[in-house]
């Protein structure tokens, strides 16, 4: 297996997506939101790049559902809920359809939609990504959605623990110094990973809007078994990822 690491969204190339598994990374907060949430029994959700978008496709749908966002870390006006994971819980919530824009991870997830294959991962289920992508059988971008243009430190641990968890299960090829050091800072950091997104750039936003315990949950470890699979779409949906194995 043949993996790279792609550390923003406006980085990503044809060769990145052509014939291969994406798996998009905004540890803080979106996908390991949308982790907690399948966990949790959501039934899908559905993906928007804009607030108003994803505000006007929740009113016009009739069956449960809700709408999850946040702008610089923040729940928007309108909105049913902010990006918190631990919000999330199975007799409030499950069997519902979300609704949910974010200000960098819902926007990678559009910008990876013409690969074969799209997964959401996290540290928090890092080891079950990695399950995903051995039975996908394909090479594989780890796609980091960054904070607000910028690199960030938890995305990259999220990209090397799921680069950890495959080189203990396959054989697995690192294509670029990217993935290299990937592997090697989630390697270094791996006893430590709340400090690590706690520094962080994107954990001082957490702790700026008074979202400190968000960054315990993100931090993890496998934590949670529940794998996001992209399914193509106007817009597009998260669904669940179910181990057949």
């Amino acid at each position: 297996m043949k993996i790279d690491v792609v550390l923003l969204p406006r980085e990503l190339k044809p060769e990145h997506l052509s014939d291969r598994a994406v798996v998009v990374f905004d540890v803080l907060r979106a996908t390991t939101t949308m982790a907690a949430a399948l966990s949790a029994g959501v039934k899908e959700i559905r993906v928007f790049g804009d607030l108003d978008a994803a505000l006007a496709a929740g009113r016009s749908f009739s069956g449960p559902h809700l709408t999850c966002g946040e702008r610089h870390a923040i729940k928007p006006p309108g909105f049913d809920l902010g990006n918190s994971p631990a919000a999330f819980q199975r007799d409030v919530h499950a069997n519902t359809t979300l609704f949910m824009t974010t200000t960098n991870g819902t926007v990678a997830i559009l910008a990876a939609m013409s690969a074969q294959t799209v997964f959401t991962g996290a540290l928090a289920n890092a080891r079950h990504v990695a399950t995903a992508l051995s039975q996908a059988n394909l090479d594989v971008t780890l796609l980091c959605s960054g904070t607000e243009g910028l690199v960030c430190t938890e995305d990259t641990l999220g990209a090397g623990a799921v680069i950890a968890a495959l080189e203990a299960r396959a054989d697995v090829e690192l294509l670029s110094d990217t993935a290299w050091m990937a592997r090697n800072l989630f390697l270094s950091n791996r006893d430590h990973l709340y400090g690590a997104l706690y520094e962080s750039r994107g954990g001082h936003n957490i702790r700026r809007a008074g979202l400190e315990p968000d960054i315990a949950f993100c931090a993890a470890l496998d934590s949670l078994s529940a794998v996001g699979v992209v399914r193509p779409g106007h817009p597009p949906a998260v669904t669940l990822w179910r181990d057949d194995a």
